[in-house]
C-alpha cells in the first residue's frame, strides 16, 4: 500500500521548507531510516528521515523547490504500484496514511486523519509537534490553556519538554479550545492528538472516538503518576550555589513568572517572593526554582508543616533495612541515553591520547587576559586548536552514511554542556574562521542559555566535531562516547602540575591530556595520530593560533 510522505514541520516556526536536495531517486529502494533527502527550514538545513520502507515512487518537490509543510513530499510503495489516485488527489485506500509519522505513532495518528474528514466546519485537530529534529516524542510541561478558553493565533497553548530543551507552542488556529489530549506532566509521540480548537460548542467526538478505539495500538507512555519527590532527589539542587532572596519582580500585585516556574514552586513548597529571577526583566524561571536554595528562616516553618511531607529529611532506616526511591526520567535523560547506546553499539570506538605542555599556553593566556575586557578559558584555546587542526586533517571532520562518507568544509564545533537534567551540545558554528576572543565570547553565551534551558534547535544542530571537558572537575584522564553524526570526539582533562624532563634536566612542569574518541569507520588510526601531533603543537605554541 503506497504511502504518502509529506513535507515535515522540523522546526517549531517552520512554516515551508526547501528541498536542498535529494539523496533518493525514483525507482531506489527505501529502508526504514534511510535519508529521503536534505530540507532547509527557517533555522536550518536538516536531515529528513523516512519511517517507511518500499521503493520512491514519486518526488512531489524538486530540488531547490519551496513547498508549505504537509505539502506531498514524495511518495513511497511497491515497486509499479498504481499511485494515479494519490497524485490526482483522490482517496484510495491508502489515503488515511497519507501523513508520515513514527511507527510508534501511527496507529494514533492515522485513527486521526481518518476522523479528521468527518469534524465540523472550523474544527482543526492540533497534534504533538517535532520541535527538534531528534525529536520523537514529547511531555506536556503546563498548559496555559484550559478546555473552554478562547485561543488567537500566535497565543502560546502549552510548555513541552523536547529531548532539548522546554520551549512555548504556539496555536497556529483561532477559535476555542474544546479538548485537552495529552494532559501535563504527560509524554506522547510526536503527532499524537494534543488538543483541539474550534468554534465554541461545537461537536468533537468523531476526533475522538477513533483515537480512543486505537489507543491501545499506538506505543505511548503510560500514565502513571509520578514517584514522589524526596529528600535524596533534590540533592542536586541543594548542592547548588545558594541563591540569594531578593523580592521578585511585581507589576500590578503580580510576580512574574513562568507556567512551568509556578507548578514546580508549588511542588517544592517555594514561595515566589523569595526567588530571584534570571529570566529576561527578572522574570522567574524554571532554572531558578530548582537552583533555589531557601535561607534557615525560609526552612523551618516547611519543616514543621504537615503540608510538606517531601521537604523533610529522608526518612532514618533501621539497620540492614534497604530502602529507595524512583524517578520518572525526563524526556532528555530518555534521549540521551537512547542516542548513546546507538552511537557506542553502532560505531567501533578506538582511543588515543597525548600529553601536552601547557607552560607556554600558560603564560599565553595570562598575558591575553591581561588585556581590558578580554576573557580567554584554556577550553577556549583547545576549541580554536582543534578547529585549526581538523582544516589540516579534514578525514577526522566527517560523517558516515552508509555507502558514501562526507567530508565537511566547514567547522562547526560541539561543546558538551552539563545540565541539571543531563547533558547539552551547543555548536560554535564555523569555528576555524573565529578568533580565540570570538569563540571565548560565543562559548560563554550557549553555555548560559544551556543552563537556562533556552537553547533553540538552531543552536544544538550541525555540528562537525565536539569537545568534552572535564578537567575543571580535576579528571586528568577519561574517554567519551561519539556524539554521532561526528566521526571523533575530544575529551580534555585538568592541567596537572608534575615533575617533567626538559633539556635533560627534571623540572617542574605543567600538562594537560587530551583524548581523541575515533569511529574507525572513518578515521584510521595513522590519520587520528597525525589529528592529535597537530593538535598538541598548536596548543604548545599558542602563537601560531593567532596568526
Amino acid at each position: 500500500m503506497a504511502i504518502v510522505v509529506n513535507m515535515p514541520r522540523l522546526s517549531d516556526t517552520m512554516e515551508e521548507g526547501t528541498v536542498a536536495s535529494w539523496l533518493k531517486k525514483v525507482g531506489d529502494s527505501v529502508s526504514e531510516g534511510d535519508i529521503l533527502a536534505e530540507i532547509e527550514t527557517d533555522k536550518a538545513t536538516m536531515e529528513f528521515e523516512s519511517f517507511n520502507e518500499g521503493t520512491l515512487l514519486h518526488i512531489g518537490i524538486q530540488e531547490g523547490e519551496a513547498a508549505p509543510v504537509d505539502a506531498l513530499l514524495a511518495i513511497i510503495g511497491e515497486p509499479g504500484e498504481d499511485i494515479s489516485d494519490l497524485l490526482s488527489g483522490g482517496t484510495s485506500q491508502a489515503a488515511p496514511a497519507a501523513t508520515e509519522t513514527p511507527a510508534v505513532a501511527g496507529s494514533e495518528a492515522a485513527a486521526q486523519q481518518t476522523s479528521a474528514a468527518s469534524l465540523p466546519e472550523g474544527v482543526v485537530v492540533v497534534n504533538m509537534p517535532r520541535l527538534s529534529d531528534t525529536m520523537e516524542e514529547g511531555t506536556v510541561a503546563t498548559w496555559l490553556k484550559k478546555v473552554g478558553d478562547s485561543v488567537a493565533e500566535g497565543d502560546i497553548l502549552a510548555e513541552i519538554e523536547t529531548d532539548k530543551a522546554t520551549m512555548e507552542f504556539e496555536s497556529f488556529n483561532e477559535g476555542t479550545l474544546l479538548h485537552i489530549g495529552i494532559q501535563e506532566g504527560e509524554a506522547a509521540p510526536v503527532d499524537s492528538l494534543l488538543a483541539i480548537i474550534g468554534p465554541k460548542g461545537a461537536d468533537v467526538s468523531a476526533a475522538l472516538q477513533p483515537a480512543a478505539a486505537t489507543a491501545t495500538e499506538a506505543v505511548a507512555v503510560p500514565q502513571a503518576a509520578p514517584a514522589p519527590k524526596t529528600e535524596t532527589a533534590a540533592a542536586p539542587a541543594a548542592a547548588a550555589t545558594p541563591v540569594a532572596a531578593a523580592p521578585a519582580p511585581v507589576h500590578g500585585g503580580r510576580i512574574f513568572a513562568s507556567p512551568l516556574a509556578k507548578k514546580l514552586a508549588a511542588e517544592k513548597g517555594i514561595s515566589l517572593s523569595e526567588v530571584k529571577g534570571s529570566g529576561e526583566q527578572g522574570r522567574i524561571v524554571k532554572i531558578d526554582i530548582e537552583r533555589f536554595t531557601p535561607s534557615t528562616a525560609s526552612v523551618a516553618p516547611a519543616v514543621s508543616s504537615a503540608s510538606a511531607p517531601a521537604k523533610t529529611a529522608a526518612p532514618l532506616l533501621a539497620q540492614g533495612e534497604e530502602h529507595f526511591t524512583e524517578e520518572k526520567n525526563s524526556q532528555m535523560r530518555k534521549v540521551i541515553a537512547k542516542r548513546l547506546a546507538e552511537s557506542k553499539f553502532t560505531a567501533p570506538h578506538y582511543y588515543l591520547t597525548i600529553e601536552a605542555d601547557m607552560d607556554a599556553a600558560m603564560a599565553s593566556r595570562a598575558q591575553i587576559n591581561s588585556l581590558p575586557d578580554t576573557k580567554v578559558s584554556f577550553n577556549d584555546m583547545v576549541l580554536k586548536a582543534a578547529a585549526m587542526a581538523l582544516k589540516k586533517h579534514p578525514q577526522v571532520n566527517t560523517t558516515w552514511l552508509g555507502d558514501s562518507t562526507r567530508f565537511n568544509s566547514h567547522v562547526h564545533m560541539g561543546v558538551a554542556v552539563a545540565v541539571p537534567d543531563g547533558l547539552v551540545v551547543p555548536v560554535v558554528k564555523f569555528a576555524d574562521q573565529q578568533s580565540l576572543t570570538q569563540i571565548g565570547a560565543a562559548v560563554r553565551e550557549l553555555a548560559g542559555k544551556a543552563r537556562d534551558k533556552k537553547l533553540t534547535p538552531a543552536e544544538m544542530e550541525g555540528s562537525t566535531f565536539t569537545v568534552s571537558n572535564l578537567g575543571m572537575f580535576g579528571i586528568q584522564e577519561f574517554t567519551s562516547i561519539i556524539n554521532q553524526p561526528n566521526s571523533a570526539i575530544l575529551s580534555v582533562g585538568a592541567i596537572v602540575q608534575k615533575p617533567v624532563v626538559k633539556d635533560g634536566a627534571v623540572v617542574a612542569g605543567n600538562t594537560m591530556k587530551l583524548t581523541l574518541a575515533c569511529d574507525h569507520r572513518t578515521v584510521d588510526g595513522a590519520t587520528a595520530a597525525a589529528f592529535l601531533q597537530t593538535l598538541q603543537a598548536y596548543i604548545e605554541n599558542p602563537v601560531t593560533m593567532l596568526a
